[in-house]
């Protein structure tokens, strides 16, 4: 009886369907049956309630039915009329047939044979109108799809005072256009799929073919093809689903609206990612040092930026443990202060009911909410609300007794350090740690902040992003691509490309390109 149930059970488990499963098993697969009436009725019933699909009847030289299916609004209405309609109801040619005018004197750029329901319906859904014709088992998927998008324009989120003005849209041709600009070579592949079962979402991986590392794109594609959901809103959602870490709080995968900046790591043996309805562009693999690189550093003299990089790990440090270090030094270790000061600030704390760590704790978490409050708001409103509202809140708060005046300056240079930090995604990583290493620094002083930092290295080194170590190159150790880490090395002594996952293509450019007039060319 027992071995009985457990047969039963284990054919409910085999016999249970996954929510994809169903998906894909709810699409129809038949083939087209060539009676068109049949396969009008089959379309008609597959959009029911869709009062956006048009369905178009004529004959074609007044003699053959046709029908013709396009949604509106996703289909190109006047290249219809001229290309399609007016042609097919005139007098075509007696003599030539219907493969033949559509093949080759047709004049639409693309057309392409479809024998399935569910390629119709793909084609369909893509805004490329579909031929039906009387007798023929196969439709004609005509390439006249038109979509409503933005022109190019600057990136709000990644603006630089040098550099070019252009930006990924939602549009993927547009995207994979502005690659093909900057690289011309036909070593630029880039290979498209369709994700997500109800939105069939089109995502494109670019690689240059040579210099990046076969095993990696071969990852990649794997990770991109394990993907099983019904939709693909935004490049967020990939990026979840085939990061290495998904409990880290740092990102394994960098996202830019910049065709530059994705150029610039596809010459350095990176893949892009770009997705249909999104301006970001994700980027991998990446290192933790890559995320602290603006693409200003390479576009100034190389003193400029190594200073601006420099000043951007100093201001790193100070958004992460600046807070901690003051409720640190006020909680236990005030012998560390200068007695001038001390005295200073214990007077400012005078009348401060609270301890120094629910005080920075008040004031972080009423600097973020301002901050986000500023993102959220509408543009002409925001700025005016997160400034005005910083300036009024520390003011009122410090004449109130509730917060010192030293922790309104705290926060507020931990604020603007915070913005140093050139990519969204790492700067809120940051903004995260700060609260718990607060915590450490309240019930151990110094000693708390040490072993916070001390885990958060850890964490870092056991990070991986595509295989890549998130520390390269400076953990594990390797000295020769230094020269882009801790400084902005000149263009011309940066020779190699990194080491990511393979040795393809290692040299960049030709070695010994010093500038100096004495290596010009003698004139006889």
């Amino acid at each position: 009886m027992i071995r009985n149930i457990d047969k039963l059970l284990k054919k409910k488990k085999e016999k249970k369907p996954t929510a994809s499963n169903n998906q894909e098993n709810s699409k129809p697969k038949e083939a087209l049956s060539g009676n068109l009436d049949q396969d009008v009725d089959t379309f008609r019933s597959i959009y029911q309630n869709c009062s956006d699909v048009v369905f178009r009847s004529f004959f074609i030289s007044g003699q053959k039915k046709a029908m013709l299916i396009y949604i509106e609004g996703l289909s190109d209405v006047e290249g219809i009329e001229n290309f399609v309609l007016l042609p097919f109801m005139r007098e075509i040619s007696p003599s030539g047939s219907l493969n033949e005018y559509l093949e080759h004197k047709m004049p639409v750029s693309k057309v392409k044979k479809v024998n399935t329901v569910a390629g119709c319906i793909e084609s369909i859904s893509n805004g490329n109108p579909l031929l039906l014709c009387e007798g023929d088992v196969n439709a004609y998927s005509l390439g006249l799809a038109k979509r409503e998008q933005r022109s190019i324009e600057e990136p709000v989120a990644e603006g630089g005072i040098r550099g070019s003005r252009e930006g990924f849209t939602e549009s993927l041709a547009i995207g994979t256009s502005l690659l093909r600009r900057i690289i011309k070579s036909p070593a630029l592949k880039m290979q498209s799929m369709t994700i997500g079962s109800y939105s069939r979402t089109n995502v494109v991986l670019a690689y240059i073919e040579g210099v990046a590392d076969k095993t990696l794109i071969e990852e990649i594609m794997n990770r991109l093809n394990r993907i099983k959901i019904d939709g693909i809103l935004e490049s967020g959602y990939i990026e979840e689903m085939i990061e290495d870490n998904p409990y880290s709080p740092f990102p394994q995968i960098m996202t830019t609206e910049r065709p530059d900046i994705a150029c610039s790591n596809l010459l350095e043996g990176r893949a892009a990612i770009l997705i249909e309805g999104t301006p970001f562009c994700l980027i991998a693999p990446i290192s933790f040092f890559s995320l602290l690189q603006s693409h200003e550093d390479y576009y100034q003299r190389f003193m400029i930026g190594t200073v601006i990089r420099w000043l951007r790990y100093l201001f790193l440090g100070i958004s992460l443990l600046l807070p901690s270090l003051y409720v640190a030094v006020l909680t236990f270790h005030q012998e560390m202060v200068p007695a001038q000061l001390l005295l200073s600030m214990a007077a400012s704390r005078e009348a401060v009911p609270f301890p120094a760590i629910v005080e920075a704790l008040l004031m972080e978490i009423a600097f973020e909410a301002l901050r986000e409050a500023g993102i959220r708001l509408p543009k002409q409103i925001g700025s005016a609300v997160s400034i005005v509202g910083a300036l009024v809140i520390g003011q009122a708060a410090v004449q109130a007794g509730l917060v010192s005046a030293p922790m309104v300056i705290i926060v507020a240079m931990t604020g603007i350090s915070s913005f140093m930090v050139p990519r969204y995604i790492a700067g809120i990583a940051i903004r995260m740690l700060r609260f718990p290493i607060m915590l450490l620094a309240s019930t151990l002083g110094l000693l708390g902040i040490v072993m916070g930092v001390i885990a958060i290295a850890i964490h870092l080194c056991t990070l991986r992003s595509f295989g890549v170590p998130y520390l390269s190159p400076l953990a594990p150790l390797k000295a020769r691509e230094l020269k882009d880490v801790l400084w902005r090395s000149p263009l011309w002594m940066m020779d190699t490309r990194p080491h990511l996952t393979g040795e393809s293509n290692v040299y960049r450019q030709v070695s010994g390109q010093t500038p100096s007039p004495k290596k010009g060319d003698k004139t006889e």
